[in-house]
């Protein structure tokens, strides 16, 4: 039976597959730069990987492609109309791959970027399943404005044609998706990361349109914002992203040095109660957890910022390294050797945030920093929403204001981002839209 073993990465919404083609050899579909998950897929399957391809020039991640080549010497495949700088087998519609009993056939599926391609696995003349990308996804298909307002509609086009191509493989095929829920490159929310044929023709509405024309209206309808690193990580995988620093570890740092490192920034990485309770004036609070990656490059927009950091000892600085890595911030100058505490130790000043009680709060006072589609589900009425992402651009009222969002990781980020830009009276509300009508007996308001 062949093996075919996801590798979810939560915090993008993506999925890379490791696929077991026999005799103790692995080929990887869409991985990132960040390895550390094929690598311990491969170790525990006792797999040696020989081959990776790429369904697309990814937007949301530096390719693993052009690194497992250098380190491991695995062929790389992608699509042949990619205009690729870097060496690989470029694949054309139809084109086969004998992996050694398997092969693997490109199917082009042009939408969610111009050179889209989907793998097809089989076993003799036996379809095993689909690798798709960013074309046919749980629900959903993967947005199509990432390469200019231009090419946004005929791409949307293109991308009605390669699902009803995708559409004519049995139902019982599987399905394997690159994007899923909480992808930026879009998804629905969801559990599933894999899917059929049949179970997307059966519950996909885009699927479901009557024709390409509201099939159009429907994909560029749901589409939402995204962060602006989007628009340039497409061409560094075309050319080949550079190979990574040697090395996974922070260079620790003194208070002298993080003093003296000019135009560095500050990222504290703690969880938002620590953060509040005390931070270096003008660090960007970004809680490590899967979503670091996306806020970093949303909010940090220079990739060459060379960047500090605040942790907490039991939080991971390998983390913090691949997350700033598999989005291209190669620029990791150390961490503050003692973190707060020495900080604290040394006499520097500190500031604080007030965390506030559902109960605790004016509504007419918050900013609700969530995305459009989660605001519009239901917020606290009279709650000004301002995505976090936008709010660095955005030019708020004077007087106190409130942040909150879900769970208070993006609402302390955006505390942060007021206090950057000179704002006082900032506060944090330590829960979420939810958990405020539920202690305030109000209900929620929702859009439409």
């Amino acid at each position: 039976m062949v093996e075919v073993i996801p590798l979810v990465d939560s915090g993008l919404g993506n999925s890379a597959y490791l696929v077991g083609i026999g005799g103790g050899r692995a080929l990887v579909i869409d991985p990132s730069r960040d390895l550390r998950a094929v690598d311990a897929a491969a170790e525990r399957y006792g797999l040696h990987v020989v081959a990776a391809a790429d369904t697309h020039l990814h937007a949301d991640f530096l390719t693993g492609a052009t690194r497992l080549a250098a380190r491991d010497d695995a062929t790389v495949y992608a699509s042949a109309v990619g205009g690729r700088e870097f060496p690989h087998t470029g694949l054309g519609d139809g084109d086969e791959v004998d992996l050694g009993g398997l092969t693997l056939r490109a199917w082009a599926t042009p939408g969610h970027t111009g050179e889209h391609v989907a793998y097809l696995l089989l076993d003799g003349a036996m379809t095993l399943g689909v690798f798709t990308g960013g074309s046919l996804i749980v629900g959903a298909a993967a947005r199509t404005d990432l390469a200019s307002p231009e090419q946004t509609e005929p791409l949307a086009r293109a991308q009605y044609a390669s699902l009803q191509r995708l559409a004519t493989l049995p139902d019982d095929t599987p399905v394997w998706p690159t994007h899923g829920a909480g992808s930026f490159c879009s998804a629905p929310p969801g559990a599933e990361r894999t899917t059929t044929i049949g179970r997307e023709k059966a519950s996909n509405p885009l699927l479901a349109a009557p024709d390409e024309d509201a099939f159009v209206t429907t994909l560029l309808g749901s589409l939402g914002t995204f962060p602006p690193y989007f628009l340039r990580l497409a061409e560094i995988n075309r050319r080949g992203p550079a190979l990574p620093p040697a090395g996974n570890a922070l260079p620790s740092l003194t208070v002298d040095q993080v003093m003296g490192a000019a135009g560095a920034e500050m990222i504290d990485v703690r969880p938002p109660v620590d953060y509040a309770a005390g931070h270096v004036p003008g660090s960007l609070a970004n809680t490590l957890r899967p979503a670091f990656a996306t806020w970093l490059g949303w909010l940090v927009p220079d990739p060459a910022t060379p960047l500090m950091f605040v942790r907490n000892d039991d939080q991971d600085p390998e983390e913090i390294v691949w997350q700033a890595r598999k989005i291209g911030y190669d620029h990791l100058v150390g961490e503050l050797a003692g973190g707060i505490s020495a900080w604290v130790a040394a006499g520097q000043p500190v500031a604080t945030v007030p965390l506030l009680d559902a109960g605790d709060v004016d509504p007419a006072r918050v900013v609700d920093v969530r995305q459009v589609s989660e605001y519009a589900g239901g917020h606290l009425p009279a709650a000004r929403n301002v995505e976090l992402g936008s709010l660095p651009s955005v030019n708020l009222p004077a007087g106190p204001v409130v942040t909150m969002c879900g769970h208070g990781e993006r609402a302390t980020t955006a505390a942060s981002v007021l206090e950057r830009a000179g704002h006082s009276g900032v506060a944090v509300l330590a829960a979420g839209a939810d958990e405020w009508a539920t202690a305030t007996g109000t209900a929620l308001e929702v859009a439409g």
